[in-house]
């Protein structure tokens, strides 16, 4: 291998190398001493390797995929999740929650204004003890999100959609709401506390209650097909519905049933990785 020349074994060495030992390098080159062999300049790590003067090899610091799903290290689940263009509310509805979920469904649309988004639903919706965590306009952004933005909304229920989720879940595009088997649905009026206020005060809460509610029946009404009548008796005391008593009732169209057979396939293939 050809030796190391004196330019070369200065700039392998980083940029706040104490002069001293710069210097010694270079009196020893010039007083006729060994060169110095690239055995005893060790070379840095691989992902470190540098490509040129004062740059890094892109490859070696990007992390790559190789191999099929099971020869990964653990990936970052909600960036693949995103990147499939599937939104997961898995919380109760509060501001925060809100922000995330609007923000990734405005983007989805300008990825692709065509391609459908899955808004998964595990979610209790406004919480009913406690402080005022969460409010019903928070549902009401997402629900007129949900209706501006130009890709269908295609919802699934996993776990719980009660009050303004199950609300939610109803807004998804005809034909394409479903649940899981083991999903529960619940339809109930919006819950508001009042406490250490004064009379006029909680005559304005009543007044804007009542307004909420209005609005949650005519939009239940408007995705299940009945009447506003019925829906305001029903919602009176909460009402539980399993997935197919949600399919009679008209909140969801479908109850996802996998086929065992299929997935036991797919999962051999992709084992195998063969999977198409």
């Amino acid at each position: 291998m050809a030796p190391v020349t004196a330019s070369a074994a200065i700039s392998a060495r980083s940029p706040g190398a104490p002069t001293q030992r710069m210097n010694g390098i270079s009196q020893r080159l010039r007083a006729g001493g060994a060169p110095l062999s690239a055995a005893r300049v060790a070379a840095p790590p691989r992902r470190h390797q540098r490509t040129g003067r004062g740059q890094l090899s892109v490859v070696n610091v990007i992390p790559m995929l190789s191999g099929d799903a099971t020869e990964q290290t653990p990936p970052d689940l909600p960036s693949y999740l995103f990147k499939e263009r599937i939104v997961y509310l898995g919380m109760s509805l509060v501001p925060a929650v809100t922000e995330l979920l609007l923000a990734e469904m405005i983007y989805l649309q300008y990825d692709s204004p065509t391609k459908p988004v899955y808004l998964y639903i595990n979610s209790t919706g406004v919480q009913k003890g406690g402080d005022k965590l969460g409010y019903e306009s928070e549902a009401f952004a997402i629900y007129d999100t949900i209706r501006y933005i130009k890709p269908p909304t295609r919802t699934v229920a996993v776990g719980s959609a009660f009050g303004e989720a199950a609300m939610l879940l109803a807004a998804g595009e005809k034909g394409y709401r479903a649940a899981l088997p083991s999903a529960t649905i619940m339809l109930r009026q919006p819950i508001q506390r009042f406490q250490q206020m004064q009379a006029s005060d909680i005559d304005i809460y009543r007044t804007e209650l009542r307004k909420t509610n209005r609005e949650i029946v005519e939009l239940l009404a408007k995705h299940t097909n009945h009447e506003t009548e019925k829906i305001e008796r029903d919602i009176m005391r909460p009402k539980y519905f399993d997935p197919y008593a949600a399919v009679d009732y008209g909140i969801i169209d479908k109850v996802l049933t996998p086929n065992e057979a299929e997935v036991a396939k797919v999962v051999e293939e992709s084992r195998r990785g063969s999977y198409q």
